[in-house]
């Protein structure tokens, strides 16, 4: 049977494994926000594509998609964050307060 010193310490490891999961993706959303926007990454787009919406409406669907994918990955890495913080935040509640001492009468 695991003990609860065990069972509280392995919910705090998980807790900061994906504190740090979250924070890394959001790092690394704004880090291809950041060469998104300056143009070092580009999304390939197919010349059928071009040919059928015409040569302006390719870089509003290009900004559509690059919005799209930046949103998902904020979203993800904000909610990974968050739980990250509510385990360990949690944990920490918890462990704080204080026990009810019960007292037997004879």
């Amino acid at each position: 049977m695991i003990s609860v010193k065990s069972r509280a310490k392995r919910i705090e490891v998980s807790g900061y494994a994906a504190l740090i999961v979250g924070v890394v993706l959001l790092l690394v959303t704004f880090f291809n926000a950041y060469l998104l926007l300056m143009g070092v990454l580009k999304i390939p787009v197919s010349s059928d594509l071009m040919r059928v919406f015409g040569e302006t409406l390719t870089p509003l669907i290009e900004a559509g998609i690059r919005a799209i994918y930046l949103f998902v990955m904020g979203w993800i890495g904000s909610i990974l964050t968050r739980r990250g913080v509510q385990v360990i935040t949690s944990l920490s509640v918890t462990a704080e307060t204080p026990k009810p001492s019960t007292e037997e009468s004879k």
